[in-house]
């Protein structure tokens, strides 16, 4: 009741600024030009000619693609050297999701077109193991996913991150996930013995434990408490685990890291991450839009806290700090992380791969002479 009541309380708050509906169970309300496309179908405005074009196409499509490599060599200083997508765009419908802006290279919006249509690369798993098998190739955590979450919805039939699980592990190559959807306990048996390698771990992704707040921040998300169940379980079977909290918002979940890493740490993560929110490119007028319509009695301060952690802007590039973010209100967001952390989950053992043990193909011919 406490859920439907919020939805009735959002629903009100856009009738009155003048919007004509609220796609409850999207995270984006808008679908803002493609900046690569020279023209567009678009609905950045209630009272366009346009008005309908959002609800032409409510369901999600999956669209199959097929690349030519699946791991990506990663120039960030700030993220893991490589990463492998299974999907892009998400059906999780993150409002705040960096990604969103890879989905116009795609030729669709990063607005709703991000969560509706989601390019499925099945050739995937075959692509991992080809590179595996290259005599060059040394072996260095990969990150699942670096983008997009590689559990969304779809994965649950496609089973595609599954696939490529299994060629990890047959090659003895080591990854790390990062998560919020419970799916991941379906892969429980690859993942303990990846673990028993020392050849995989895994963070979820908890952003608060106000379920209002996650129906209409990350729509399409498995609940925090089935989260907290997940670290719960990975960790009763010695895999090892974390929490990312991530992103915060100034005033909308920055007083959450306290209770979020205390839970977490009950539920077996001995390691915490945490990054602040930055709404580079289109993800800005996604953002601001669903701030207006969601949050209208703070939407002004919120959005100035965000652009007082980058430096006057909401949109930070600059490697190193458009993560973390500065000046006073990014410091007292650490420092709550930092004591936060202390105190719950205190100084745990940092993790380890094992990268001996990978099985090339250059070492398989060598073992023939030996």
């Amino acid at each position: 009741m406490k859920a439907r009541r919020r939805f009735a309380m959002i629903e009100n708050s856009v009738s009155s600024s003048g919007s004509k509906e609220y796609f409850a169970g999207r995270g984006a309300q808008v679908n803002p030009a493609n900046r690569f496309l020279k023209t567009s179908y678009v609905q950045e405005h209630w009272e366009g000619i346009d008005e309908d074009t959002l609800t032409e196409n409510k369901h999600t499509q999956y669209i199959e693609v097929f690349p030519k490599t699946i791991v990506n060599k990663v120039d960030s200083p700030d993220l893991g050297e490589y990463s492998m997508n299974p999907y892009q765009g998400c059906e999780h419908g993150c409002l705040y999701c960096y990604a969103r802006n890879t989905h116009e290279y795609w030729g669709y919006s990063a607005g709703m077109e991000f969560e509706q249509k989601i390019l499925v690369k099945k050739n995937a798993p075959q692509l991992l193991e080809e590179l595996f098998q290259k005599p060059k190739w040394a072996p260095h955590p990969i990150m699942f996913s670096g983008n997009t979450d590689c559990y969304q919805p779809i994965e649950r039939k496609m089973q595609i991150t599954r696939q490529m699980l299994e060629v990890c592990l047959k090659y003895r190559h080591p990854v790390g996930m990062i998560t919020k959807n419970a799916l991941i306990l379906r892969d429980l048996d690859i993942l303990t013995e990846m673990a028993k390698l020392k050849l995989v771990h895994v963070m979820m992704t908890i952003t608060s434990l106000d379920e209002d707040l996650r129906m209409i921040m990350e729509p399409r998300t498995v609940t925090y408490k089935n989260r907290l169940k997940v670290l719960n379980q990975l960790s009763a079977n010695g895999i090892p685990c974390g929490v990312m909290v991530a992103p915060i918002i100034p005033t909308i979940n920055s007083s959450h890291i306290p209770d979020v890493i205390s839970a977490a740490a009950n539920n077996g993560a001995t390691k915490a991450g945490m990054t602040i929110v930055r709404l580079n490119g289109q993800v800005a007028v996604i953002f601001k839009d669903w701030l207006q319509k969601n949050f209208p009695d703070r939407a002004e301060k919120v959005w100035h806290h965000i652009e007082s952690c980058h430096g006057g802007q909401v949109n930070d590039s600059r490697f190193g700090t458009r993560m973390r973010g500065e000046g006073k209100i990014a410091e007292s967001i650490h420092q709550l992380f930092k004591l936060s952390v202390k105190r719950f989950i205190g100084d745990s053992p940092k993790f380890s791969y094992d990268l001996s043990i990978f099985k090339s193909k250059g070492k398989e011919q060598l073992s023939l002479f030996e």
